[in-house]
């Protein structure tokens, strides 16, 4: 995931032997700083308590991560028409760089979100909505392909070594996840009828299948945790990936039953009832997973852990965490959910800034874009 350590000074992309060469191995991991960025915005908008500014923050920190997309996406694009064989490479013949493609779309599907709940006021209400629409399709279709594909080549071509799983597995199966929590939003701007009774249930599959995948992987990786199986120490901010699953389907099931008014009001009461009595439990075990991860990377800094892209994990999981409170606040009451989705909050904030400011210093030094080592 870009696992070298970025320098706070040299001269522009003079850590690289060959300029021309910046975007060679540029990977998939890296539109998880789009993610992570995103997720600061959608959390302000999310957030069940205001601050001065609170909108005009979050439109502007949306309005950056729109155009990091769209650099990104450029700049992909160049990857893959000017270097076809580390394209090939990290996709088919890498597990370690494959399983990143699950972020893609999961930009896609924020970036999206945040266009509608963010976008009006800047594009119209309409367009806001189509573009939401686009882009929700798009990553949809996107992770849906990535979460069957990844664990494919995983079985078939890939070479793993028996307990080697790590949270980064986590990635491609939970990005459906992502598209269940945000396509309910759609809900209200369809037909009334079949076309949201669809939505709906779509989401409630996609909801279902990338819940029972994560499932199916976290004993793996529990089982190399607590084995003691040594890793990179900059992979140790990947810890927080964990929290992906459980933030994104608290957030899931708050939106369902929120959406379910409109598209199957027969079962809305129950579906209300079914996002408290889930979501306040997996929120629970990610306050939990949250003090493990936390410990483990505050003690891997004390040591000497160097800035890599993997510290982009600190934000997107927290992020869903604080979407996550957000809603079971909506939906209970509770001032002490209140209070811990705005304490989430700030301490997304503070790792999104810190990861930036890192991130844009390494990318100007060039080192970020040298080749991962083995």
């Amino acid at each position: 995931m870009g696992l070298l350590t970025a320098p706070a000074r040299g001269s522009l992309l003079g850590g690289l032997d060959r300029p021309a060469d910046a975007l060679r191995h540029l990977g998939p991991n890296w539109y998880a700083a789009v993610m992570g960025t995103s997720i600061v915005a959608n959390g302000a908008a999310a957030l069940p308590v205001g601050f001065p500014g609170r909108h005009a923050f979050a439109v502007a920190v949306w309005a950056v991560a729109f155009a990091m997309l769209v650099a990104l996406a450029a700049a992909r694009a160049v990857h893959l028409v000017r270097h076809p064989d580390v394209a090939r490479f990290q996709l088919l013949d890498n597990p370690a760089t494959a399983v990143f493609y699950g972020c893609p779309p999961m930009a896609l599907l924020a970036v999206g979100y945040g266009t509608l709940v963010l976008g009006p006021g800047v594009l119209g209400a309409g367009p806001a909505v189509a573009l939401d629409a686009v882009l929700w399709t798009l990553g949809t279709v996107y992770a849906l392909a990535v979460a069957a594909g990844v664990p494919y080549l995983m079985i078939t071509r890939h070479r793993l070594e028996p307990g080697s799983a790590d949270p980064t597995w986590l990635l491609p199966v939970v990005a459906p996840m992502v598209a269940a929590a945000l396509g309910p939003a759609l809900v209200p701007h369809l037909p009334g009828g079949q076309a949201r009774a669809t939505l709906l249930y779509g989401c409630y599959g996609m909801f279902g299948a990338s819940l029972l995948a994560a499932l199916v992987l976290l004993p793996g990786i529990w089982t190399r945790l607590a084995a003691g199986r040594p890793t990179p120490v900059v992979l140790t901010p990947t810890l927080f990936l964990v929290l992906g699953p459980l933030g994104q389907s608290t957030t899931a099931v708050v939106q369902l039953g929120d959406a379910a008014g409109l598209a199957a009001p027969e079962y809305a009461a129950a579906m209300r009832a079914f996002a408290v009595l889930y979501g306040a439990p997996v929120l629970g075990f990610a306050l939990f997973w949250l003090v493990i991860a936390g410990t483990a990377n505050l003690r891997a800094m004390r040591g000497g852990m160097p800035f890599a892209m993997t510290w982009w994990a600190f934000t997107f999981p927290v992020g869903t965490c604080v979407t996550g409170a957000s809603g079971l606040s909506r939906s209970t009451g509770l001032d002490a959910l209140t209070g811990l989705a705005a304490a989430l909050y700030l301490l997304l904030v503070t790792a999104w800034a810190v990861a930036a400011v890192k991130t844009v210093r390494g990318a100007l030094s060039g080192r970020l874009f040298m080749p991962a080592p083995a």
